[in-house]
């Protein structure tokens, strides 16, 4: 599959995908909106703002802030902003300009304000075909890929084929692959798993210890479980196995253990995790707005929140453990009011 590839965004993991396909010899067109940006890494070849330790070989790089430019030369495009950016970035862009293309998701967020996935709005209005689309996750985080240490990316869609084929672009001796078509699932678990990161950063900043966050992790990925079931969602239940794999002679496998446990653990016990970051913060006694500037960085778990709480009313499944890190961070309830709730509800 000889496809150029395309990547719209510069943040940390934006450029960590960026060195793993560059580092697999792969050439890409990469949007960059600040032009200063995108001049220092032609000249100094890194990315002075985020994994500044990373170097690129530029010769494998198409650097433009015409979004239309990299769009036009690349068949499968990444998208990796924050998902509040999203719209924004992708306005100059008309219907016909993801005609033929793949669109991988790399945000991990829900559209705050819509209250959708990334492929509902890409197909309400851009009409890109869910078959066409796709996502990537984790476990993976993007100071880790700079290390070049060993993770792992999720990669789903409907047509298993085809997503494995895109992900052999990203296959390296310090990335391992998993192909799988729960197309809406991973996409709601690495939303939820934020909000889960942001609540145990809370919890930390609390002064809470690591017994308490076992429980509250093994009790956020129970919840996750039974908002993903009442959405419809299967392949999420750890120690669940179809039949054996008939060529591999092994128990199949099962994605939550990876794409939905994995994550949700590494995000809630990271050092590097931005939502465990911001939560910390909360947890100190940071308003929200404080520890945003503090960070300048998005947590997606800030908006997934609000987002998740919105969706949940159509849902109806029971999150209490999301709705009152919602509370604290949209509606100011205390943070350690609200994780008293939370030890009441946890079993």
């Amino acid at each position: 599959m000889n496809s150029r590839l395309g990547i719209i965004g510069s943040g940390s993991w934006a450029t960590a995908l960026v060195k793993i396909l560059t580092d697999n010899r792969k050439s890409v067109n990469w949007w960059i909106r600040n032009e200063e940006a995108l001049d220092f890494i032609k000249e100094k070849r890194h990315n002075q703002q985020y994994l500044s330790s990373v170097y690129f070989n530029t010769s494998l790089l198409q650097l433009s802030n015409d979004i239309k430019e990299v769009v036009a030369n690349s068949d499968i495009l990444l998208i990796a902003v924050p998902s509040a950016y999203v719209e924004d970035v992708l306005k100059p862009l008309s219907k016909e300009s993801f005609k033929g293309k793949k669109i991988i998701s790399a945000i991990k967020g829900i559209l705050p304000g819509k209250d959708i996935l990334l492929n509902e709005f890409l197909q309400d209005k851009y009409g890109v075909s869910l078959q066409d689309y796709f996502a990537v996750l984790g476990p993976c985080h993007a100071e880790e890929v700079a290390a070049s240490k060993l993770s792992y990316l999720t990669f789903s869609g409907l047509d298993e084929v085809v997503t494995a084929e895109i992900a052999s672009h990203f296959k390296t001796d310090y990335i391992n692959t998993v192909v799988n078509h729960d197309i809406l699932g991973v996409q709601y678990a690495a939303v939820l798993k934020n909000i889960y990161a942001l609540g145990a950063g809370i919890a930390h900043g609390l002064g809470y210890g690591d017994n308490f966050l076992s429980v509250y992790i093994a009790n956020s990925a129970d919840e996750m479980a039974a908002f993903l079931r009442k959405a419809g969602i299967k392949h999420i239940v750890v120690g669940e196995h179809d039949d054996e794999d008939p060529d591999k002679h092994r128990q199949s496998p099962n994605y939550a253990a990876s794409v939905y446990l994995g994550d949700l653990l590494v995000t809630c016990y990271s050092s590097f995790s931005r939502n465990r970051s911001f939560g910390n913060m909360i947890g100190k006694g940071y308003s929200v707005k404080a520890a945003q500037l503090e960070m300048n960085m998005v947590a997606e778990g800030y908006y997934a929140a609000r987002c998740i709480f919105n969706i949940n009313k159509a849902v109806r499944a029971t999150i209490p453990i999301a709705e009152t890190i919602y509370k604290i961070v949209w509606e100011q309830l205390m943070p350690l009011q609200g994780f008293k709730r939370i030890e009441e509800v946890m079993v």
